[in-house]
């Protein structure tokens, strides 16, 4: 008698394995978790030309390719389009990833497919995005909540906003999840002429609403005897507030670029002093939640996304000036500095291993399989 696999078909991201941010991570852990556990998972990839949908094996999970002949924003919304109308001829359960392109979900609801929405962050509450974009966001999540016969939220201020669209009911929450770090390569560090414990350092995309000029401003107010390391792509010729940043920072500021090495990136938040983030929306933010997995001391932004993830022992600011005097308070202080990379880890057991995540994932997947 054969047995039949459990299929699952995720949609939502650019591919696997991962390269473009923490939903194709995520998804990277999920398939190979659940192909182990006997599932059969098949994941659509975005690929740069022209030419004819095309299949390969990565690792044991299935992978169709869409190529897409555009570039920029576009892009992926086509790819959305075509990998969903292709996915109507798939069996099984959906999990999509994001609901930025909700809308084409609405055809998977109409041929009855089974579909979980996991509905990321609050994106149309951004400023990065203009009127235009902040409507469209607007209304793929109202089509999302439609539409997603359940509803993953990854962080439970996501899944109370969530619940003033639909039934919480219809609402689980699981958060993102990381690796801990109990080591890494402090050879790495020397590239940049850097010491362990003798900088701090920033990793976000530079905008506005991650507080990069107020954390510069704060640090850069006085002579620290400490380095600042800010990561990121930064364009000061085109981009008004990356200049703004760059100038408001003292010499002990240092601009490495985006830094794409995940050993380099490992190496620099388990040496640093103090880990800064900056988000003042979003759900589980993915490199908060890689800083508590290496043990990071936390100074963050006060806002309710944060203190959720990061926990009570972290520092947290509302401003500049308040960021400046934890700088103020903290540098020098070996002690509070000890208590608080303690909790991070405690923390970071306490909710975020990927164990943990994947588990709660393959039970929600478990309990929404179609019967037919």
């Amino acid at each position: 008698m054969k047995i039949h696999k459990r299929h699952l078909t995720i949609l939502g991201i650019r591919g696997v394995p991962a390269e473009h941010g923490g939903f194709e991570t995520f998804a990277e852990r999920l398939c190979q978790y659940l192909v182990t556990r006997g599932w059969d998972v098949t994941v659509y990839c975005q690929e740069q030309g022209r030419g004819p949908v095309y299949s390969s094996v990565w690792h044991s999970v299935n992978r169709v390719h869409i190529p897409i002949n555009r570039e920029g924003p576009l892009s992926t919304v086509l790819f959305d389009l075509r990998a969903v109308w292709h996915a109507l001829g798939q069996d099984g359960l959906f999990l999509t990833l994001g609901y930025n392109t909700a809308l084409f979900n609405i055809l998977q609801r109409m041929k009855g497919q089974v579909n979980i929405i996991n509905m990321d962050g609050i994106e149309w509450r951004r400023d990065k995005w203009g009127p235009f974009a902040r409507a469209w966001f607007w209304l793929n999540e109202r089509i999302g909540c439609w539409v997603g016969n359940h509803l993953i939220a990854d962080h439970p201020k996501i899944k109370q906003h969530l619940a003033t669209r639909v039934n919480a009911d219809k609402i689980s929450m699981i958060p993102y999840g990381g690796d801990e770090v109990l080591e890494a390569d402090v050879s790495a560090l020397a590239t940049y002429g850097l010491e362990p414990g003798r900088y701090s350092v920033v990793i976000a995309r530079p905008e506005p609403e991650n507080s990069f000029l107020e954390m510069v401003q704060a640090f850069s107010c006085k002579r620290r005897h400490h380095r600042l390391v800010v990561l990121g792509n930064f364009d000061p010729e085109k981009n008004r507030y990356h200049r703004q940043v760059i100038e408001a920072a003292s010499a002990e500021v240092l601009f490495p670029g985006a830094i794409y090495e995940a050993p380099v990136v490992q190496a620099l938040r388990y040496f640093s002093r103090f880990y800064l983030h900056g988000h003042r929306v979003g759900g589980t933010n993915p490199s908060l939640v890689e800083a508590l997995g290496a043990g990071c001391a936390v100074i963050a932004r006060d806002n309710p996304f944060n203190r959720w993830v990061a926990g009570p022992d972290a520092a947290y600011f509302n401003d500049e000036p308040a960021c400046a005097v934890l700088f103020d308070q903290l540098l020098a202080n070996d002690t509070a500095i000890s208590r608080m990379k303690s909790a991070s880890r405690a923390r970071f057991h306490e909710r975020f291993t990927w164990p943990q995540v994947l588990h709660e994932y393959e039970e929600l997947l478990t309990r929404w399989y179609p019967s037919k």
